[in-house]
């Protein structure tokens, strides 16, 4: 079984260290970067985690929110902020937008690892091996950061909302995700309508399946939601 992978962003030294040695000693995978920059790098070296915790106020380059709008153009990465902000409306703001959970500094270590198995815990493990490329059999990969699919070899190009909705169908492969879940995690400072995520499905549908009027991957659950078919990977 795939071990849990966790990238942890801070532009603080002993921030870094301090939650990557809790996090191993907690029995998970860490990599760490001191800017959204670097942590941007290592997910195209090395794939998406299962999970990031990601501090709010870095400097200079991107902050938290940015590098969340940038990774949540192409996923729905699970996040859990560190923040030294006491402000209600930057918390309100990042689980809004963003944020699974938050963490305000100065925090324990043991809330910190309860906070993560808690947020891991509630959304599952993601249903295939994160790699840079994603094999989901001998037919479809994809690739995330670079927004495509690649069908029997050839590389198609996906919208950054298509590009998202294959990541949540992805996430929950082999279980039934429902209209309301996915429009609140495609969409969530919109009231999104299911007409609207229909289209979305359509559209992929056309560039994933063999046969997009008899799809293999993306099956409709009526009156519910979606399934992504569990494949051989």
């Amino acid at each position: 079984m795939e071990s849990t992978h966790i990238l942890v962003v801070d532009d603080s030294y002993l921030v870094l260290q301090l939650v990557r040695t809790a996090l191993e000693d907690a029995g998970y995978e860490v990599r760490t970067a001191a800017s959204g920059e670097e942590a941007l790098d290592l997910i195209h070296r090395f794939g998406l985690p299962h999970l990031a915790l990601v501090d709010i106020n870095m400097a200079p380059g991107m902050d938290g929110f940015e590098f969340c709008e940038t990774v949540h153009a192409f996923s729905d990465l699970p996040v859990i902020m560190l923040t030294a902000a006491s402000e209600e409306s930057t918390i309100v703001q990042a689980l809004n937008q963003f944020a699974e959970d938050y963490v305000t500094k100065p925090f324990n270590v043991g809330e910190l690892i309860a906070r993560v198995r808690r947020v891991l815990r509630r959304v599952g493990s993601f249903a295939y091996r994160l790699q840079p490329i994603i094999r989901v059999d001998e037919s479809l990969q994809v690739d995330f950061v670079n927004k495509q699919a690649i069908i029997n070899g050839t590389p198609v190009s996906l919208t950054p909302t298509e590009t998202k909705l294959l990541y949540i169908l992805l996430r929950h492969a082999g279980r039934t995700v429902t209209y309301e879940f996915v429009l609140q995690r495609l969409w969530p400072l919109e009231v999104a309508q299911e007409d609207r995520l229909r289209v979305y499905v359509h559209r992929l549908r056309r560039k994933i399946e063999p046969d997009a009027n008899s799809p293999r991957y993306i099956t409709s659950e009526r009156g519910i939601g979606y399934t992504f078919a569990k494949g051989q990977a």
